[in-house]
């Protein structure tokens, strides 16, 4: 595995997505036996950076990641837990409470990194970093970033935080470059934030492109390994892909593993222009 080191923090290059874990938008407990074969077969193959949120499946993936990290009698310092707080709960009291009740579902005392998932429109980012702060302080998050945020939002949580910020989590990945043009991605890689790239291999042309195809025949891997080799070569990247699969799971897993040419990462920026 490779990994990114910033603020005395060393993270794996790709860690493990928990969307669609134990639901969608709402718990669906038929998923529950899936969601942990998925989560034992991450753990087992030697992900240590889980990413969630409280609103996936309303908290229930937080549930199992909490069970998981139990019953496998994975110790808690091993792991470097990723968790976001609900645009819609970014006003101070509701920034403790939803803490609050996402620790107790994952059954652990701190989180390493916690995310405003999304910006929302009016938030008073001075209020909620007020409270962000706090949490740091407090010893119940160890560090805090922001999600989908462009350029002017992230420099104010930038000033705001107390900490270093960490990372922005952005859809990145090929074709999608809007993060590249709108300048966060340098913006972020120039300042030692890191971007966390979600949903990085979301693009149903991707096992079809003949270019892609022909890397990933070059390297024995799949054109979604390649995809995922393209983020992670890149500094100040990293990626969270997500798979119910425990063969796609591992290939996702060693896709960290692969060594691109400069000439297939010119080909492979040169893609979909």
């Amino acid at each position: 595995m490779k990994f990114e080191t910033l603020s005395n923090l060393t993270l794996p290059k790709i860690g493990f997505g928990t969307w669609k874990i134990g639901g969608d938008s709402t718990a669906d407990p038929s998923l529950d036996s899936v969601s942990m074969t998925a989560l034992r077969s991450a753990l087992e193959v030697g992900y240590t950076h889980f990413d969630t949120a409280e609103m996936y499946s309303s908290g229930h993936a937080e549930e199992l990641i909490g069970r998981v990290v139990r019953e496998t009698k994975t110790k808690r310092e091993d792991l470097f837990i990723t968790t976001k707080i609900s645009p819609e709960h970014l006003n101070p009291k509701d920034v403790f409470s939803s803490c609050e009740k996402s620790l107790r579902r994952l059954q652990m005392d701190y989180a390493d990194l916690y995310l405003i998932h999304w910006p929302s429109t009016g938030m008073k980012l001075e209020e909620t970093f007020t409270a962000l702060n706090k949490l740091v302080r407090d010893g119940k998050v160890r560090h805090l970033g922001v999600s989908n945020f462009k350029l002017r939002d992230l420099k104010k949580s930038q000033e705001l935080s107390e900490t270093p910020l960490l990372t922005n989590q952005i859809p990145y990945r090929l074709p999608d470059r809007t993060y590249v043009e709108n300048g966060v991605v340098e913006y972020c890689q120039q300042n030692d934030i890191l971007i966390t790239a979600y949903s990085p291999v979301k693009f149903r042309n991707l096992p079809v492109n003949k270019t892609l195809q022909a890397i990933a025949n070059a390297h024995s891997a799949t054109p979604y390994q390649i995809a995922l080799a393209w983020l992670v070569c890149q500094p100040r990247v990293i990626t969270i892909p997500m798979s119910f699969k425990p063969q796609h799971i591992r290939e996702n897993f060693e896709a960290a593993e692969i060594v691109l040419t400069s000439q297939e990462i010119r080909q492979l920026n040169d893609l979909y222009k």
